[in-house]
């Protein structure tokens, strides 16, 4: 699928954007390892939670799929089952990470793999703490690759400092330490989301946070509960986005998640000078949600990097679109984890974007953006990534003439109906 953009003067409306795909991940896991029914509402019904749904309905979990909720009848902590087939996680970073910590903890062995994006991905970060925790992992490159093997058993608690601040990381070792006696402590170089805690702790396990520590003890007994999932803010920024830079208007995103460890997005619109307020904010067992409005600014370039890119390490490539809009000079920095997401992220948006016009320039850990230089359509790749496919659409919208992104179907991993909700806010968008 291609998706065509062109020049957008006026977004106006209105919007709600999908739920929150790490907090529908989580939900399906946890809701397997509790004991009764887990009822979930505003599930993202992407190809990523789609993944996880497939791989637990595979252990042996029963899940419903009905018009707007997902049901999972969990088993309890002990009740997965040894699959028959390989485990395939799609494109989904989030599903094998975060499985790999709970089959560690089984009594069975696991065969786990993923698309060709995902096979490249680094797993030695996940697979090494869960190695001294007590499991047996095999897989390519000295278990740094999938697909992998996971031979699971009693383990032994853990106190890990992380190498990075991985909200995928820190999930993985928390969850393994759910099948472990005692506490497992985890440390980061910085605080990264902290849904898996919350959920955790509304599931009933007992959970502590520091500055930037996380730690669980062993052996809860997790009971089932209804989750309602807010909006994803990693999808709301590409409509803030896109609300800041067109030449008129003004966008609402209702019901937004607004979790302090995510809404680093919402700070950084602030800091060039946007538009931006939040409205009507509710607390949904933790999770802070709010409705985001965003007017037609005058953005300038800014630093952003340090303990802020934990914050919006999935809204980097969006951000670049709003820096190559703004004035003067934006620089990125701290951000190498992008180079290991679904693309190298800052190898990605820096090439695209340069071929709309755009004067960019890639740095080790980062980018530095001149603002100001009037961008143009023009013929863009996707990189299978759908958050780059998403964040070129938003710079379509100011670029002279008509943006082509070649292999936009990828944008369901995340956001199934991008192209539609762009249109009911004006913008002017053709899928081929």
């Amino acid at each position: 699928m291609d998706l065509r953009i062109q020049e957008t003067l006026k977004l106006e409306g209105t919007i709600t954007v999908p739920g929150d795909k790490s907090i529908s991940h989580r939900a399906v896991m946890l809701g397997a390892l509790a004991q009764g029914t887990t009822e979930v509402s505003g599930f993202l019904m992407g190809e990523d939670c789609l993944s996880t749904i497939a791989c637990f309905r595979k252990l042996g979990i029963s899940i419903e799929l009905t018009e707007g909720k997902v049901r999972i009848h969990g088993k309890g902590l002990d009740g997965l089952e040894e699959s028959g087939d390989v485990l395939d996680v799609g494109n989904s970073g989030t599903t094998i990470r975060l499985l790999t910590g709970i089959l560690a903890g089984q009594s069975f062995t696991t065969f786990l793999t993923g698309d060709s994006s995902i096979r490249k991905r680094p797993m030695g970060r996940i697979t090494q703490p869960l190695i001294c925790m007590g499991a047996e992992i095999m897989g390519r490159k000295n278990a740094t690759l999938a697909p992998l093997a996971i031979k699971g058993g009693k383990l032994k608690k853990l106190e890990y400092s992380t190498p990075v601040a991985s909200a995928q990381v820190k999930s993985a070792l928390l969850l393994a330490g759910l099948y472990a006696d005692g506490w497992t402590e985890v440390t980061e170089p910085a605080k990264s989301r902290n849904h898996t805690e919350l959920m955790l702790r509304a599931f009933g396990a007992q959970v502590e946070e520091g500055e930037n520590t996380a730690r669980v003890k062993g052996r809860p007994t997790l009971l089932g509960r209804q989750i309602k999932v807010p909006s994803d803010i990693s999808s709301a920024a590409f409509f803030l986005a896109a609300g800041a830079i067109v030449p008129e208007g003004a966008l609402t995103i209702r019901n937004v998640g607004l979790n302090p460890t995510r809404s680093g997005i919402i700070d950084i619109l602030s800091q060039m000078g946007a538009k931006i307020t939040v409205i009507n904010k509710a607390n949904l067992d933790g999770e802070i949600t709010g409705d985001v409005r965003v007017e037609s600014s005058s953005l300038k370039g800014i630093s952003i990097g340090g303990a802020m890119i934990p914050r919006l390490i999935d809204e980097i490539p969006v951000i670049a679109v709003l820096a190559a809009c703004a004035s003067g000079v934006t620089e990125i920095r701290d951000a190498e984890e992008l180079k290991v997401k679904e693309s190298n992220r800052l190898t990605a948006i820096a090439k695209e974007l340069t071929k709309m016009g755009a004067r960019i320039e890639e740095l080790p850990d980062g980018l530095k953006i001149f603002g100001g230089k009037a961008l143009k359509g023009a013929t863009c790749a996707s990189y299978h990534d759908h958050r780059i496919a998403m964040a070129l659409a938003v710079a379509g919208l100011k670029a002279h003439g008509e943006t082509v992104i070649n292999n936009a179907d990828i944008v369901n991993v995340s956001f199934p109906k991008f192209a539609a909700s762009l249109e009911s806010i004006g913008a002017l968008v053709r899928v081929d």
